[in-house]
């Protein structure tokens, strides 16, 4: 006598559920393969061209103004910086640029940003800025310092950039780093304005 096992609804259900199941595991391996050896690819990449960081040096700067009114300053000035790119195969994306000065650790003009820019293997770009400070409030020794710096003769400017960037290699762009740049000038301190200062210094730059 033959025995006949029927199958309940129930139970075909579950097995096509785990089915299904199966082919969505195989799927997300097969994706995340894919994904992984993507990410392993741009990391090769990365590792093997290794940017450097961009350099800066700034070629002038001309100060029109630095006038204390009780606790408020007032200063203006215009500076030429010198912008170089020394990878050979790694182009660069500026999409934040933002330059100020700064004056016995105190800044003394407000955020000038630059247009954003596009800097090729190895290229070089003349960067100019007008620097302002309309009545910034100031620490009251400051009166003092800037005293003491003209009875010396000279004073150190600080001159600030704080920024994003992103590499390009070939068609792949990576993400925003930002990046710190610090210049340190020293300026003849005359009688007379414009005090200027075209010996040029180098730059420190942090990513």
């Amino acid at each position: 006598m033959s025995q006949i096992t029927i199958k309940s609804p129930k139970h075909c259900a579950t097995k096509q559920g785990l089915k299904i199941e199966r082919n969505y595991k195989k799927l997300f391996y097969v994706f995340s393969a894919f994904f992984t050896s993507i990410l392993l690819l741009i990391l090769l990449i990365w590792l093997i061209l290794h940017p450097s960081k961009p350099q800066f040096s700034l070629k002038q700067v001309d100060i029109y103004q630095l006038n204390l009114s009780g606790p408020n300053l007032n200063s203006s000035i215009q500076l030429t910086l010198l912008s170089k790119n020394p990878n050979q195969k790694v182009g660069i994306y500026y999409d934040e640029f933002q330059v100020y000065a700064t004056y016995k650790g105190q800044q003394i003009t407000g955020d000038t940003p630059v247009p954003p820019f596009y800097q090729g293997q190895e290229e070089n770009n003349l960067l100019t800025a007008s620097l302002v400070g309309n009545g910034l409030p100031v620490a009251p020794s400051l009166g003092y310092e800037v005293g003491r710096d003209q009875t010396v003769g000279r004073l150190v400017l600080n001159v600030k950039v704080n920024g994003k960037l992103r590499w390009k290699v070939a068609t792949w762009v990576s993400g925003r780093y930002r990046f710190n740049v610090n210049c340190v000038s020293i300026i003849a301190f005359g009688p007379s304005a414009p005090l200027t200062s075209k010996q040029g210094a180098r730059c420190s730059t942090t990513i």
